[in-house]
């Protein structure tokens, strides 16, 4: 194994920021505002966004040009700005253990480990059911997510977390103990007991309503807020779901039970769910009850099930 370069013993006076979506952007601020000096700032490469070729910057590549910090898309460059430390907030890609054997590392991982190691913490602790999360601070080494933790903060989920939501609360529960390991220095932390649980990335297919599942299984997927299925050859994406009584005890999975001003009522594998609010494909979200009468099924003679 590749002996991991030490960390400062106090302070890092220079900090080499790695980070690329939204999430990133509040702890970069935070390092820049309470004095810390980062004289680059590493993100993904600027991706294509819609039809055209035009391409734009990550959101910490903004943030970053915006505070008059350097930016690079080029991982080796971490190691030679003279930095003290490197600091890892969803950057998207693995540190080459070359890199870390130079520059030491920590990462603010949003879970409470060894529980969701991986690319998806948070989505996997609300898929799961899991009532509480939380933020590591932790030591980056070759194993994935599984360096020494330095500090961890609990925050509970509430059934009312949607994956926005819940972001949010551990992107803010994450500034004062990540500023405390840069500013004070990281201690010699602990490490991590108990059997890890791997947070995979996603998939697309993971991600379409299948009537036939649980109640309980549809509203959590749901709380991810890009759950869909279909209706009449479109996607119809589920912002917002809860688990109901069913109508019809006999209804097959898929069929709408019943529309009214609360949502659209829909038979599923061990009850139904109420769905409360939907983006049909190319159109802005609204309520589910508006778009089942825009699709007129409320006024359908015949059995309407969705796929």
């Amino acid at each position: 194994m590749t002996t991991l370069a030490p960390l400062p013993t106090g302070a890092a006076r220079r900090v080499v920021y790695l980070g690329t979506p939204d999430t990133a952007v509040p702890p970069l601020r935070a390092l820049v505002a309470a004095g810390v000096d980062v004289p680059l700032v590493i993100t993904r490469v600027d991706k294509r966004r819609g039809r055209g070729s035009a391409t734009s910057p990550s959101p910490v590549k903004q943030a970053a040009l915006e505070l008059g910090l350097r930016v690079s898309h080029q991982l080796a460059d971490a190691t030679t700005v003279g930095a003290e430390l490197g600091v890892v907030v969803a950057y998207g890609r693995i540190i080459p253990v070359a890199v870390l054997a130079e520059l030491p590392m920590i990462n603010v991982h949003f879970s409470l480990l060894p529980r969701w190691r991986g690319a998806a913490p948070v989505e996997r602790a609300l898929l799961a059911g899991d009532t509480t999360t939380g933020v590591c601070i932790m030591r980056v080494e070759e194993g994935l997510d599984t360096g020494a933790v330095f500090e961890r903060v609990e925050v509970p989920i509430r059934d009312s977390h949607t994956l926005t939501t819940l972001r949010a609360e551990l992107v803010e529960a994450s500034l004062a103990p990540l500023l405390r390991a840069v500013t004070q220095g990281c201690g010699s932390g602990e490490a991590q007991h108990g059997e890890g649980v791997h947070a995979a990335k996603i998939d697309v297919s993971e991600l379409r309503v299948r009537w036939t599942a649980s109640a309980h299984d549809i509203a959590a997927l749901a709380r991810l807020e890009t759950a869909w299925f279909s209706f009449s050859g479109k996607r119809i994406r589920v912002l917002r779901a809860r688990a109901a009584t069913a109508t019809d005890a006999n209804a097959a999975p898929g069929r709408v039970l019943r529309v009214d001003r609360d949502g659209v009522l829909v038979a599923c594998g061990d009850g139904a769910v109420l769905l409360g609010e939907v983006q049909p494909e190319g159109k802005s979200a609204m309520a589910a009850a508006a778009w089942a009468n825009g699709a007129r099924l409320a006024q359908s003679s015949e059995p309407v099930s969705l796929a």
